[in-house]
């Protein structure tokens, strides 16, 4: 830690941006190496329940305060059969799964995630497959999910132990359709044709649907806003939500270079400018039909995700492969995209979701990619414990405090270069004020690597603040001193919050945050 702070940054100016929309908490769950199958998922568990669900999961991911989990995938979704996962586990087909050459034995569909939604609390999104399948199976997949009871195949459902309707609102028509790996792949003007068909049928048989459309998988892609404008304008009239793809990590962790360590930190200019620029294009379509309602993004994949270890992995499965034919079985649930995250990931992490709610007025709705054990922050050892990640706690924070509404701060303070952003603030934050139960959150994050920087916010020009009772009532602190330091299942609490020293005067809260840290501030006024 810096020995002396740099000049104090204050913080007494604030723009209402929205309410905070619940769905901004979502996570996202898998049928990916081990994300379900020794995840979720471990029937021989000591903790299993009824459904083979393990308990001691479950508690974390309540704990973790998620509230909307897309399913089920991602990219397995393009060659997945719905029906497959629903009935008697006795009876069900065991298919190769082509995104990621794995068995899956469909031991968990949709009739078990619904089982394991209504245990965690939490809203399910729901993918449909636009690669292999289309218009009459994803009819198909409505009617038995949502049907009422009368009907042949909603009927299935019923016979299938689940009487009510799941009544699922928010479907995903596809999974990164603009990507070469993905299964049945498109142009912009395939997808956009082919959504427009679904969406209008989906919303025929249940108009209440909300509709999320694929976006482009990431902003490097070359039809990048060609492709969202495409999209949009064609199915405007459908659709509620356009998808946003987003990952980051530190390019240089494995040489600990310090250049590489600023450019990471600074990953959430780089996702302002994929909103504003996904916002620009709904915008765009909006106006090409002469339409009233805005379609507002699912961010519903953003993390850490560490690819150029899983494209290492790729490669040599692929060199592998380039000679011959190869009729040996697929793995079941083989260890795949395991990132163990560190401190300085869990501080990106952080600015990242200050970056959504400082954005909730046009992102209703995030997805944390992933839950448990694929670049998670909740690690499950085969038939043994579960353990917290750096990056739980961040999150954590975030979806059990943050409510109200979302108020970014104008900032005018010390910064930091970076190459590819060139001179960005050494400090982000958000705060979120709740006027009817006086409950207020203040997170921020300091993204220089070389200096503490001291935060002073006044929250007196909140709405309804009474500064005569502003008291702190939790402050905690994320830092290591060593920011490639990372929890274990030897050592699960090797990186965990500290307390943060904070002091009050008035309705003004002052504290330090050291070089590479995330905080969070509770308070009522």
């Amino acid at each position: 830690m810096s020995a002396i702070p740099q000049p104090n940054t204050t913080i007494s100016s604030f723009t209402p941006v929205a309410d905070v929309p619940r769905r901004l908490f979502g996570s996202f769950v898998e049928q990916l190496g081990r994300g379900v199958y020794g995840g979720i998922y471990e029937p021989t568990h000591p903790t299993a329940d009824e459904f083979g669900f393990r308990t001691d999961v479950l508690d974390l991911v309540k704990e973790l305060g998620v509230t909307c989990v897309r399913y089920p995938g991602g990219n397995i979704v393009s060659n997945y059969r719905w029906e497959d996962g629903t009935g008697p586990r006795e009876q069900r087909p065991v298919r190769r799964e082509l995104a990621w050459h794995q068995t899956e034995t469909n031991e968990v569909g949709i009739d078990d995630f619904y089982h394991w939604s209504k245990k965690a609390g939490t809203e399910i999104m729901l993918a449909v497959n636009m690669g292999t399948r289309g218009l009459q199976e994803a009819l198909d997949e409505l009617e038995y999910v949502n049907g009422a009871p009368g009907t042949t195949i909603a009927d299935r459902r019923v016979a299938n132990g689940i009487p009510e309707p799941m009544n699922i609102a928010m479907w995903c028509i596809g999974n990164e359709m603009d990507g070469p790996w993905q299964v049945g792949h498109m142009t912009p003007e395939e997808y956009a044709s082919r959504v427009e068909k679904v969406a209008h049928a989906m919303k025929l048989a249940e108009s209440g649907l909300e509709l999320v459309a694929c976006g482009s998988s990431s902003a490097q892609m070359p039809t990048f806003g060609t492709w969202e404008k495409t999209v949009l304008t064609r199915a405007y009239e459908y659709l509620s939500f356009v998808s946003a793809h987003a990952y980051y990590h530190d390019h240089d962790h494995e040489s600990h270079k310090p250049e590489g360590m600023r450019e990471f930190l600074a990953s959430s200019e780089d996702m302002k400018q994929f909103i504003a620029t996904v916002a620009s294009c709904a915008d765009y379509a909006r106006e090409a039909n002469h339409g009233s309602k805005d379609i507002a993004i699912s961010f519903d994949e953003w993390g850490v995700w560490y690819q150029d270890i899983w494209q290492k992995q790729e490669a040599e499965w692929k060199a592998a492969e380039t000679e011959g034919l190869h009729t040996e079985p697929w793995p079941k649930a083989p260890h795949l995209l395991e990132d163990v995250y560190t401190a300085s990931d869990a501080v990106v992490e952080g600015s990242l979701m200050i970056t959504l709610l400082k954005h909730c007025d046009r992102v209703r709705s995030a997805s944390r990619a992933q839950l448990v054990n694929v670049i998670a922050p909740i690690m499950a050892e085969d038939n043994g414990p579960a353990w917290r990640q750096t990056i739980f706690y961040p999150f954590a924070e975030a979806a059990n405090h943050a409510h109200g509404v979302a108020y970014a701060p104008a900032i005018d303070g010390p910064t930091f270069h970076t190459e590819t952003y060139g001179d960005v603030q050494a400090l982000e934050a958000v705060v979120t004020w709740d006027e009817e139960t006086r409950e207020g959150l203040i997170l921020a994050v300091n993204r220089d690597p070389d200096a503490a920087h001291e935060l002073s916010v006044d929250v007196s020009g909140l709405p309804g603040v009474d500064a005569t009772r502003f008291a702190v009532t939790h402050a905690e602190m994320l830092h290591d001193d060593d920011p490639y330091r990372r929890n274990s299942a030897e050592k699960p609490d090797a990186v965990v919050p500290q307390v943060l020293n904070v002091s009050v005067d008035g309705a003004v809260a002052s504290y330090v945050l050291p070089e590479i840290s995330w905080s969070a501030v509770r308070f009522t006024a």
